[in-house]
């Protein structure tokens, strides 16, 4: 199914064929496009048919558990395609692990099971809600983050972002030259308390890197050891 050009596309892919046609009805009701895959196989189709000959979902929605296959592992592999549309979680537990293993994989959030149809709509909506028309932009040195299209710009290059990796950036350049803990960071741009350790930050800061430092050139988002990260020239 192709979105029509006044419906944003929702991929999800879910392996309980009833509640994916659940699923795929609340969506539709909202006045989105559902396309629905029950395995990775048929859900890495849609993304590269959707990443070649047409646009990327708008968002995607997997279940942690395909029928023994593991969503998880298939958010990693959409990361790893350089698809940015935000990925929500379907999953039934909701602890400080199972959340961490969720960010950690590249997803944006989470829905828990059982599933309702005014909880999954209400984050559908917050993750697809119109783009910002404005022209603001954060600049430091050559790198350039605008708020509207919440792409990055380094040395001419357009990168694009998954909404996560844009709030991390945001936060970093909000506040320039000024080492920032890893508690500041996750309470500003997850909003979650974790307890313990957790490599959620280190995951995000390895994906801007690739995306924004040109092998060999200085590092712009350096580690400050035992303390957080902060964004400076050298």
């Amino acid at each position: 199914m192709i979105a029509s050009n006044h419906n944003l596309s929702v991929l999800v892919i879910e392996s309980d064929e009833n509640l994916a046609n659940q699923v795929a009805f609340d969506l539709k009701e909202a006045g989105y496009d559902a396309i629905l895959a029950h395995d990775t196989t048929s859900s890495l189709l849609h993304c590269h048919d959707a990443y070649g000959t047409h646009s990327q979902p708008a968002l995607i929605v997997v279940d942690r558990m395909l029928a023994g296959e593991s969503g998880l592992s298939l958010c990693k592999h959409f990361r790893s395609m350089s698809i940015c549309s935000p990925i929500l979680v379907l999953m039934a537990r909701d602890t400080v692990d199972d959340r961490i293993a969720c960010l950690e994989a590249g997803a944006d959030d989470y829905i828990l099971k059982p599933y309702r149809t005014e909880d999954f709509l209400n984050l559908i909506r917050l993750y697809l809600k119109p783009d910002v028309d404005t022209t603001e932009q954060l600049r430091f040195g050559d790198l350039i983050l605008d708020i509207g299209t919440r792409r990055v710009i380094y040395n001419g290059r357009k990168i694009d972002l998954t909404m996560k990796e844009f709030e991390l950036l945001k936060f970093l350049m909000e506040h320039p030259r000024e080492v920032l803990t890893r508690e500041q960071i996750l309470e500003n741009v997850w909003g979650y308390d974790f307890m313990g350790e957790s490599n959620v930050i280190e995951v995000y800061i390895r994906y801007l890197r690739i995306k924004i430092e040109d092998e060999g050139q200085k590092r712009l988002i350096q580690t400050v050891r035992g303390v957080g990260y902060v964004l400076r020239e050298s």
